[in-house]
Parts: C-alpha cells; structure tokens; sequence
C-alpha cells in the first residue's frame, strides 16, 4: 500500500536516505483524523450512547485496528499508542474490586474520556456545518464587467430663427398667466379737493382769496394738477366765481352768491 504520491506516481518504501524532521510529520488517514475520532467511529458503530460506553468491547476493536495499521508503519502516529494506554488504564481501573467507601468518592475512570470525546464531536460536528457553507471559488463565483469605453461627439442640435421664434410667443403667453397687478388708492382724490376748496372758500365769507393760495407746493406736479382740475369743476358747477382785474393780474377766486 502506498503512503504517497509524488508526481503522479505512488510511493511505497520510505526512501534510506530521506532525512524528516521531528516537527515536520503530519500522519493523514483516510478515514480517522485522530485517535478520538477512532473512538467516535467505533462507538457509533455499535450504536452505543457516549455516556454509557463500554470499555472492553471499544478496546478490543482499536487494537483491531491498530495491528492493521501497523502493516503501513502506524508505528510513526503515536497518538494512537497513546490512546490505546488510556484504554487499557481505564479498562484495568474497571477490573479492579474497589469497595464500597471508594466508589462513592472515587470518579468514574471513563469520565474524562467521555467529556473529551463530547467535545470533539460538538467541534467535528460544527466543522462539517462551515464546510457546508457556500464557499467563495467553490460553489459561487463573483462576476465582474466594464462597460465598453465609448466616445461619441453630440452634434448641436439644427434651431432655425422661425421656430426660436415660436417657442418664444409660447413663453409670452405663459408668462401673461402669471401677471400681477397692485392696485391703490389714489394719494389725493379731486372730489376731496374740491370739498377742501369750497370750505376755504365758503368760510372766507364775500372776500377774494387768491388762485395761487390754493396750490401746496409739498404736493409736487399730482397736488397742482389735482387742485386746477377741482378748481374747474367747482367753476363748471357754478359753486365758485373767478375774477381777474387785469391781464397778467392775480386771479382770485370767492364762493359763487
């Protein structure tokens, strides 16, 4: 039975002069990894419960086993030899009378050997859940895809002045749905003027008062315009008389009689 195979072709006899380090052998079975999975195999085997395992039969079947292995030199995995110590002390522990005062203080001898292959298997078993995991590489890949450099020049677009014009009517009409107009009253009102003019007037009694008296210059342009169109509309209603001595003269005006 070959041991290796090295570049395609299986090795069976260790090479005389083939130095390996102590720290550098690495015993790969194909079915065990170790001693205590040796153990859980057997003990599966059988269907036997962890807790309640027994020591003789499980003892006989790993020597059975180890004898075979030591037809392919399983001397070098000594782990296994170790292993098959514990069995046969825990094996002699059991044979031995013990009375009845020392069974009550005294452990179980397969105690330790059973915490520690519970323990091996919740770690076998949770190294079987990851290995089911989805692996990168393995059972998925990741794609990647660039989109193709392309350069491509945009022709400016052909306006011709008649549909500039067009679009430009378009935004006028728009924009007259948006208008705003402020509306306010007018700061001086001719029919209060006049009512102003023919109180003055009224309250000077049969005496002249000057055209030019009635004019506030703060009023500015609107004031005069608004006082002269007063003045006319008094006259045209015949509430007020103007009178004027001389070309070029003063002009004043009275309340009509």
């Amino acid at each position: 039975m070959s041991f290796a195979v090295v570049e395609g072709k299986p090795i069976s006899q260790i090479p005389l002069d083939l130095y390996i380090p102590p720290d550098a052998l690495e015993v790969i079975l194909e079915a065990f990894e170790g001693p205590l999975d040796l153990l859980l195999y057997l003990i599966r085997r059988q269907n036997l419960d962890i807790l309640n395992i027994s020591v003789a039969e499980i003892t006989r079947q790993y020597m059975q086993y180890i004898e075979l292995m030591q037809v392919i030199q399983f001397e070098l995995a000594a782990e296994y030899l170790v292993m098959a110590a514990v069995l046969a002390e825990i094996k002699s522990r059991m044979l031995l009378p013990r009375q009845s005062s020392d069974e009550e203080e005294e452990q179980d001898p397969r105690a330790e050997l059973i915490r520690r292959l519970q323990e091996y298997e919740r770690f076998k078993q949770a190294a079987m859940d990851l290995d089911n995991l989805d692996r990168l590489n393995r059972d998925f890949w990741i794609a990647k895809a660039s989109a193709p450099q392309m350069s491509r020049e945009k022709p400016l677009p052909d306006v011709k002045l008649q549909e500039m014009l067009v679009v430009l009517s378009t935004v006028m009409r728009r924009a007259e749905r948006f208008g705003h107009h402020h509306i306010q009253l007018e700061p001086l009102s001719t029919r209060e003027r006049m009512s102003q003019i023919l109180e003055r007037v009224s309250g000077s009694g049969d005496r002249f008062i000057p055209f030019v008296a009635l004019f506030t210059a703060q009023e500015g342009k609107l004031g005069v315009i608004v006082t002269f169109v007063a003045v006319l509309e008094l006259l045209r209603e015949n509430l007020v008389e103007v009178v004027q001595s001389d070309s070029f003269a003063p002009i004043h005006v009275k309340a009509a009689a």
